[in-house]
């Protein structure tokens, strides 16, 4: 999805690379922009102008125009991945990608699922939401926001699958159409009996002990057994 979205950076200066974490301490992150055919370019931006962006649904799949201060032009561009501190969620680094909006690119969109399923809501079911992404083909300027499920059908043990979804005209979906995306699942607590029943199932059965007496009382009878067929 094309926004208005309008962000500027400031260029990193060659031969000063100083490390991402002590970067982000000064109120800075770290960033590359490539793809198309001019070359990589390093900047460094306030997180804060990110914002707009990483606080939609959809972060990876919004499209803005981008500049770096002191070069000509901008470019249109996504968030390609972005590296975050793993204790604080802070952001650490960002890598954007120009889009040529000709042509078509390949992107993962959100899921958002709509309505209360009947097995949930009648059927005392838990809804398991199992692929909240899916992947798709388009041009730039088609791709979807996000792609809305309605599990409101869904009765117990089933599942909506890829190929159940309703897919913008313009838009190819490249996920395997027998992926689950929902599915609504016993409770908990019948799962866990069920899962009782099958261990014990499986469990080896414990070993009958026989009184000493009758262990060789039947030794013995089967060796008769055994000598009368021998003769």
């Amino acid at each position: 999805m094309l926004t208005d979205i309008k962000i500027e950076a400031n260029p990193r200066v060659p031969g000063m690379r100083r490390p991402t974490r002590k970067l982000a301490r000064e109120g800075q992150v770290a960033g590359i922009l490539y793809g198309g055919k001019e070359r990589p370019v390093t900047f460094q931006i306030d997180p804060r102008k990110l914002e707009p962006i990483l606080s939609q649904e959809g972060a990876f799949t919004t499209l803005f125009h981008f500049s770096v201060a002191g070069k000509k032009g901008s470019d249109v561009v996504l968030i390609k991945e972005i590296q975050a501190d793993p204790v604080t969620g802070s952001l650490l680094h960002a890598d954007l990608l120009r889009i040529d909006m000709s042509r078509p690119i390949q992107v993962r969109v959100p899921v958002h699922l709509i309505g209360l399923s009947r097995g949930v809501k009648m059927q005392g079911g838990v809804l398991d939401f199992v692929h909240r992404e899916i992947e798709v083909l388009c041009l730039p300027g088609d791709i979807p926001a996000r792609i809305d499920a309605d599990v409101s059908e869904l009765d117990l043990g089933t599942a909506l699958k890829a190929g159940d979804l309703k897919i913008p005209e313009k838009v190819k979906v490249l996920t395997d159409p027998s992926t689950p995306i929902a599915s609504v699942l016993a409770p908990a607590a019948e799962k866990a009996a069920v899962a009782e029943e099958a261990e014990a199932a499986a469990a080896p059965a414990e070993p009958e002990v026989i009184p000493k007496g009758k262990a060789e009382t039947e030794e013995g009878g089967k060796e008769g057994e055994g000598g009368k067929e021998g003769r």
